[in-house]
């Protein structure tokens, strides 16, 4: 026993709102539905817990989880209770601290644990119907110093896999576990196939409608990394853990869950680098990265682009690099840096024409094409326009040249293009063309369940205010008003309506 209190599992106490005496009486009942009847948790065991720093055995941590992502309406994890995963009763806890607090790297077995766990608890939240939100982001400098020196070295893949026959393994927290199995080539093409039918489906319509299916297929396959296959089968096994927790993070973020976003983030890293494929396991901080300028913290994004940048390896292609150089540039225009946004995209214009497509690319970076380095070009000098309002026109000639290139079944990302060029056309004091360009994107929203669209159609709508005696203008603000949902999903910070 420490004797140190244990501030996380406090803090989520004081949320939670419940007594001591009430918390063990919910362990026993939990326990007991769980298959463990024979758990006797009494308040002062919850005291110890709390004011002392007391790890319980196995199964508690997992109980504790369990019931706190049912209270809270969001995933708690052992880490996030102050638990050292599979410790001892009295063993001080060495998962994190403030600056580090999920613990970060984590060893290939516990990736797996991690994931398995995560994905399960997501589920049960999707099943009851409960709202995933209310944690913090982990600041970008935090997740960059934790991870530099690990996302630089290569994994050693001989022991990757759990280790089951261990009587201290904690097994997941159980819920919607997939039962492990080894798995031969077949199934891990059928699985790949389902990545691109997800990743297709995501484009066209959104994060919101096929999330719980992408989080139901990574918990299997977190299942399926409880078995050491051969070398080459494993590898296969975490690039297909990485695809799809990059998309789940992906649709999480398009759907306003923020912090559930950034820990698949973190997970695809992982898994991608336990697989080998460090560029695969930068492009998934550089999603990160993204998430952070949208929640108008482009500092933090700054600090995991570097990360993104550094660990990709020299064997990231230069199609890959580009897009990596696009979110930096947008990162520097939301600071009004517009000499070093210039300079990165020019850089990512060298490195996109550079790729002479003799090596493929990698199934994750297919959707990056011209249409998209146009989008983000776009979206880089309109997001800079609020500082140099003559960056509107050029970001009006990305979004047009965005909008012819882009392939069926991109509905979300021209919405994005239409938001671009109408906002672009309001800052160039163009309100007839920005008008024509705002209702093109309003009518297409209906077909998405993308969040971040209302998102950036919110950004748009402050830049209406000028025209409000404007007749047109009047009416499309007052349809924005009828369409938008009545509570942004953006935080405070940014222009609502």
């Amino acid at each position: 026993m420490s004797g140190q209190p244990n501030t996380r599992l406090a803090d989520l106490f004081g949320l939670a709102g419940w007594s001591k005496g009430e918390l063990a009486r919910l362990v026993n009942r939990q326990a007991a539905a769980m298959g463990h009847p024979q758990l006797a948790t009494d308040t002062s065991r919850v005291r110890r817990w709390i004011d002392m720093g007391e790890t319980p055995r196995d199964p508690v941590p997992r109980v504790l989880a369990a019931l706190f992502t049912e209270r809270l309406g969001r995933v708690v994890t052992i880490e996030d209770l102050g638990f050292d995963r599979n410790g001892r009763v009295g063993r001080r806890r060495s998962v994190g601290n403030v600056q580090n607090p999920d613990g970060l790297p984590w060893a290939p077995e516990r990736t797996a644990a991690v994931l398995t766990e995560f994905t399960g608890m997501d589920l049960m939240l999707n099943r009851r119907g409960l709202v995933g939100a209310g944690a913090a982001l982990t600041a970008g400098s935090a997740l960059s110093s934790a991870m530099y020196d690990w996302l630089h070295t290569d994994p050693a893949l001989a022991g990757d896999a759990p280790r089951i026959d261990d009587p201290l393994f904690a097994d997941p927290a159980g819920f919607d576990r997939y039962e492990a199995a080894p798995v031969g080539s077949q199934e891990i093409e059928a699985l790949e196939r389902s990545v691109e039918v997800f990743r297709a489906w995501d484009a066209s319509r959104g994060g919101g409608l096929q999330r719980k299916a992408v989080v139901g297929q990574l918990n299997e396959v977190g299942g399926m990394l409880a078995y050491r296959h051969p070398e080459h089968l494993q590898r296969r096994l975490w690039g297909v853990a990485a695809n799809l927790a990059v998309l789940a993070g992906w649709m999480s973020h398009d759907i306003g869950l923020e912090p559930t976003a950034q820990k698949y983030f973190v997970i695809a890293a992982h898994a991608a680098r336990e697989g080998g494929d460090r560029p695969r396991a930068g492009e998934a901080l550089s999603r990160a990265a993204r998430q952070m300028v949208h929640l108008g913290r482009p500092d933090d994004a700054l600090d995991l682009m570097k990360l993104a940048k550094s660990g990709s390896g020299a064997e990231t292609l230069p199609r890959t690099r580009a897009m990596l150089h696009t979110i930096e540039a947008w990162a520097q225009a939301s600071m009004g840096r517009g000499q070093a946004m210039r300079r990165t995209l020019g850089e990512a214009e060298e490195l996109f024409v550079s790729d002479k497509g003799d090596v493929p690319s990698p199934s994750w970076m297919q959707m990056f094409d011209e249409a998209d380095l146009h989008g983000m070009q776009a979206l880089a000098y309109r997001t800079l326009a609020e500082h140099e309002p003559t960056a509107a026109v050029i970001a009006q000639r990305h979004a047009r040249q965005a909008l012819e290139l882009r392939a069926n079944g991109r509905q979300r990302s021209k919405i994005f293009d239409y938001l671009s060029m109408a906002s672009a056309c309001f800052i160039a004091d163009d309100p007839e063309q920005a008008d024509r360009y705002a209702r093109l994107a309003l009518v297409s929203m209906g077909e998405t369940s993308s969040h971040r669209t209302w998102d950036r159609l919110r950004e748009m709508y402050r830049l209406t205010g000028e025209y409000a005696g404007y007749g047109k203008i009047e009416d499309l603000r007052r349809e924005i008003q009828l369409a938008l949902p009545n509570r942004p999903s953006k935080p405070a910070g940014n222009a609502d309506i």
